[in-house]
């Protein structure tokens, strides 16, 4: 099986946005792994569901958009997160603890995906349970020695502490991180100066490749140890940014493990999190000319 035809998995939490207008399937490494499925890899999600309504949701969404996933049902609820708009409309988000995806175990099924998969893509903030925090780096030490790891950081109100990003950083290939999260990082630990310096900084000291630095409306950055690309974003009528940032990490890992230049799989990332801005929440059906 050739690297392109293996998994490349999006591992951690899946959950339901429960918004004014109604619930939306959301979590970043099911996003992410739709994203590779849409651009012709085989992206898989792996988390955790309850054995409730709202699990039972999610395997029909999944399936009605063809995502292979790897969800064992647990005995606590399908994730949610709360969201409630302030006076000027500005959403506040509440992202529900102790739920199915804190408590992912390692099963077998999940070992065997790991022995084969091509690319994992996780986070911070599935993290935050010792569970599921054990599950994914065991799902990590079981891939094979030329997989990619790939740490979206992903930072979530207060569910994140330096030992955790320091560990993930240690396991990990690629960092993505957005212009927030890298003040955040650099205060956490001691860093000072500009963020390209800072990502260098932790390219040097974890063995990274590369660091993929997205800056909202400013465009992007890939920074390596010797060389630094910028994008501008594309002008594009945004309905929403939800699944974004998860769309540009998919299409560039989906690119650099064809063998595409790094500068290729730049451009192709932002043009893809470009559409995603412009269409309706995080997994649009793709209809790219």
């Amino acid at each position: 099986m050739s690297k392109i035809e293996r998994p490349v998995v999006g591992i951690g939490e899946i959950l339901f946005d429960m918004l004014p207008s109604g619930a939306q399937l959301g979590g970043a490494p099911a996003n992410f792994a739709y994203h590779v499925c849409c651009l012709g890899g085989r992206g898989v999600a792996v988390s955790a569901i309850g054995k409730d309504d709202l699990g039972r949701q999610v395997k029909e969404i999944l399936a009605a958009k063809k995502l292979e996933a790897v969800l064992p049902e647990v005995d606590y609820p399908t994730g949610v997160v709360k969201v409630s708009l302030d006076e000027r409309g500005v959403p506040e988000y509440t992202i529900i603890e102790d739920v199915a995806w804190d408590n992912v175990p390692y099963t077998a099924e999940m070992k065997a995906l790991a022995s084969q998969a091509a690319a994992v893509c996780f986070g911070t903030l599935a993290q935050r349970n010792p569970v599921t925090r054990a599950t994914v780096m065991s799902f990590i030490a079981d891939m094979p020695a030329d997989s990619l790891k790939v740490y979206d950081i992903n930072l979530r109100q207060h569910f994140y502490s330096r030992e955790i990003i320091e560990e993930s950083l240690k396991v990990a290939d690629i960092l993505k991180i957005n212009d927030e999260e890298i003040g955040v990082v650099g205060e956490l630990f001691g860093m000072e100066g500009e963020w390209e310096a800072i990502c260098r900084v932790l390219i040097e000291s974890y063995g990274l490749r590369l660091v993929i630095l997205t800056k909202g409306a400013e465009g992007s950055e890939v920074i390596t140890m010797d060389e630094e690309f910028n994008v501008a974003c594309p002008e594009v009528k945004i309905v929403d940014t939800v699944g974004a940032g998860d769309s540009f990490t998919a299409a560039f890992v989906n690119a650099y493990l064809r063998g595409e230049a790094i500068e290729d799989c730049h451009n192709i990332a932002n043009r893809i999190s470009a559409f995603v801005c412009s269409r309706a929440g995080a997994m649009p059906p793709y209809d790219l000319a």
